[in-house]
């Protein structure tokens, strides 16, 4: 297979660039600044005979830094990919956008765009950024008797920032929102997908491999086919305390909280109760049959449980890997808390490998035509 060059910017457990690694590219170059994640990579790629730099601080990293590393120059690269750090375009925090630091941080990915010029980039985030504003407007201060929202304060103003600077770059894109679960992984997970070409080629979205309804296309993988042989024979798991397993004993497979009797809602929920929102993930227990919730950073927090559909525990950490798609034999650095941390983050391998087939069909497409048309002007001379 030909061996497409490619710079992983917010690595993580490299979850987005295993997948692209099994669609054809080469990672030459890593970046990420949490010290437990880059341990994780190490370890790996020793583990792999792998021979790649991986650099700390993408504030601190430059274009030059990252094509010295990788033995090419500007416009060599095939692809670089990356998500820039979510947590200010999730629907569940502040909406800070991209005032605060952390959703800044898609500039230094703007910068280092410009400074690699690779001929193709994916960027990945979470749904939120498909409706964050510049500038967040309390939904307190909204309603009929406020002021207009200005143009900054609309829903998508900052995600329009950001497609504005891939436009001012130069390069074409084509985006979505794409659930893992189309792709073949046991698991309900949606991101936004931008995929971007410096030379304008007709990259699109990957095709769905898989659907809900089965017709046409196969059935979502499920739970149980995710979990099927996997080795765990000493699971990693925080124990849920008796307060928390006096009520989950209670709750079915594929169910959770609503499942409860009403005279112990009170007492299970506090004060989530009657708050907003759907509270999906309080006292959730998984089910074999389907494809699992999106994995979450803590599975075993009252918000966002993921109880084993069968046993009273949190899917182990072997688990959540094995549901996210990592191989059973990939190693993640750090406390069960850091271990979980990273899953949790990780895009899914088998989407990132469904991202890296589009685009490698694109590469192989033009390289097909341009040798017919090579042997085509052969003939004619």
């Amino acid at each position: 297979m030909h061996r497409f060059s490619h710079i992983s910017l917010f690595s993580g457990a490299m979850g987005l660039d295993l997948g692209l690694e099994q669609a054809g590219f080469e990672t030459l170059a890593f970046v990420e600044l949490d010290p437990i994640a880059r341990q994780t990579i190490h370890i790996n790629l020793s583990r792999l005979g792998r021979n790649a730099t991986v650099f700390e601080d993408v504030t601190q990293v430059t274009a030059q830094d990252l094509l010295d590393a990788t033995n090419l120059r500007v416009g060599e690269v095939t692809l670089v990919s990356g998500g820039p750090p979510c947590q200010p375009f999730s629907t569940a925090g502040r909406r800070a956008a991209i005032q605060d630091p952390r959703g800044s941080l898609f500039r230094d990915f703007i910068r280092l765009i410009e400074g690699i010029r690779p001929r193709f980039f994916v960027m990945e985030n979470v749904r939120g950024i498909l409706s964050a504003a510049i500038r967040h407007r309390p939904i307190a201060e909204r309603g009929k008797e406020a002021r207009p929202l200005e143009p900054d304060e609309l829903p998508g103003s900052a995600f329009q920032v950001i497609l504005d600077e891939f436009t001012r770059l130069g390069y074409s894109y084509v985006y979505g929102l794409l659930n893992a679960a189309n792709y073949g992984v046991p698991q309900i997970r949606e991101r936004v997908i931008i995929i971007g070409s410096r030379d304008h080629e007709p990259v699109a979205l990957p095709q769905p491999t898989h659907s809900r309804s089965g017709i046409g296309l196969p059935k979502w993988r499920t739970l149980r086919e995710a979990l099927a042989n996997l080795s765990d024979p000493e699971p990693q798991f925080p124990p849920y305390p008796d307060s928390r397993l006096r009520f989950l004993q209670l709750i079915p497979e594929g169910g959770n909280w609503r499942n409860l009797p009403r005279e112990l809602l009170p007492e299970a929920m506090g004060g989530a109760l009657n708050s907003g929102g759907g509270k999906v993930g309080f006292y959730r227990r998984l089910a074999w049959d389907k494809p699992s919730p999106t994995i979450t950073t803590s599975p075993a927090q009252k918000a966002t449980d993921m109880c084993h559909p069968s046993e009273l525990r949190p899917i182990s950490v072997r688990e959540a890997a094995r549901i996210q798609g990592f191989p059973d034999d990939w190693i993640f650095y750090g406390s069960m808390a850091d271990q979980y941390r990273q899953i949790g983050n990780a895009v899914p391998p088998r989407l990132g490998k469904a991202i890296g087939d589009s685009i490698v069909a694109t590469i192989m497409g033009e390289k097909k035509a341009t040798a017919i048309q090579t042997r085509l002007f052969e003939l004619a001379s």
